[in-house]
């Protein structure tokens, strides 16, 4: 790993980087991809007691189609580790242990942000008490997460 890392610091400067984080040298090299909320929520899991219908899902995905594609890669790189769809769509998407559909659980309280399981592609969610701070909690766990260092 360190003759990668040198490797690649000869190619673009350590000072050329450090002014990104590691979410958007993801973007700059990857680039960003339509996000398709529709397939993404057909290929979503439920535990904990919630539903497709239950409101708190639906204020989920109404919050996830307010944000931009910008904020949804984000989102995704949130809860799965990286901001990319699979080629052939969500139906595809990988966890740590092989094939691993997106899962909402329901866990916590009002007052939580929800947290992310990037290994299992898992977001447990609180059953917030009304659409605009499930909007606001969601925005602040994902702006607010810290990464991962490779030092």
């Amino acid at each position: 790993m360190k003759s990668f890392i040198a490797g690649f610091h000869d190619v673009i400067p350590i000072s050329k980087l450090a002014v990104f984080d590691e979410n958007e040298i993801e973007y700059l090299m990857c680039g960003i991809t339509q996000i398709d909320v529709d397939d993404w929520a057909q290929y979503t899991e439920f535990k904990g007691g919630y539903s497709s219908s239950h409101h708190v899902i639906v204020w989920f995905w109404k919050a996830v189609r307010s944000f931009d594609n910008e904020f949804r890669a984000r989102l995704l790189q949130f809860v799965t580790g990286t901001s990319r769809v699979p080629m052939n769509g969500f139906r595809e998407l990988q966890g740590s242990n092989g094939a691993q559909r997106f899962c909402i659980e329901k866990w916590g309280t009002n007052q939580d942000l929800p947290r992310a399981h990037t290994c299992f592609n898992r977001i447990d969610l609180p059953l917030y008490s009304d659409y605009h701070t499930l909007r606001e909690k969601l925005r602040v766990a994902v702006e607010c997460t810290g990464g991962f260092d490779i030092d």
